[in-house]
């Protein structure tokens, strides 16, 4: 009859009280060095800096110039700028309620802009019988007068987002 193979294994358990358990440690072979590289990487990459061996000691900040030989020169322009508007007499809160009701708009469609924008001087004009016989107006606003290509830039330009009051 076979043995099962753990039937003759004896496990003993000990607690070592002996001074060698206090005696010095080799630190040198625990390696501790941070999360970027240990400490001999880091003085070879000073020695000789590699630009995309470079970004990961940079932090994720970007670089306010350019390194010319060993020397460094700041670039005014690549220094970031923060524009603080003036908020002295701002009407509005800093945040908004969670009362504050649900508002469900539409999507602003072309014919929406059309109303938006001439509904108002077509119907001046044509209670003032400032219409010619083609129905277009007599004295157009500059806005009437602008060719599609001329439109198409004015409505791409920077702050051309912004509504003006239509008056």
């Amino acid at each position: 009859m076979a043995m099962p193979s753990g039937v003759g294994l004896v496990i003993n358990r000990s607690l070592s009280t002996s001074s060698v358990v206090f005696g010095k440690r080799n630190f040198r072979k625990f390696l501790m060095y941070g999360k970027r590289g240990s400490r001999q990487f880091k003085e070879e990459m000073r020695k000789n800096p590699d630009p995309e061996l470079q970004k990961a000691f940079d932090r994720g900040v970007r670089p306010v110039g350019i390194t010319d030989g060993k020397k460094f020169q700041i670039i005014p322009e690549m220094i970031p700028e923060i524009i603080v508007p003036d908020l002295e007499g701002f009407q509005l809160k800093p945040y908004v309620s969670y009362r504050a009701p649900d508002v469900i708009q539409g999507e602003f469609g072309p014919q929406d802009l059309f109303y938006a924008v001439y509904s108002e001087k077509i119907a001046e004009d044509f209670k003032n019988n400032k219409l010619d016989e083609d129905g277009n107006p007599v004295e157009p606003s500059k806005e009437e007068l602008l060719t599609a290509d001329e439109a198409r830039k004015k409505a791409l330009s920077i702050g051309s987002d912004l509504f003006n009051s239509v008056s």
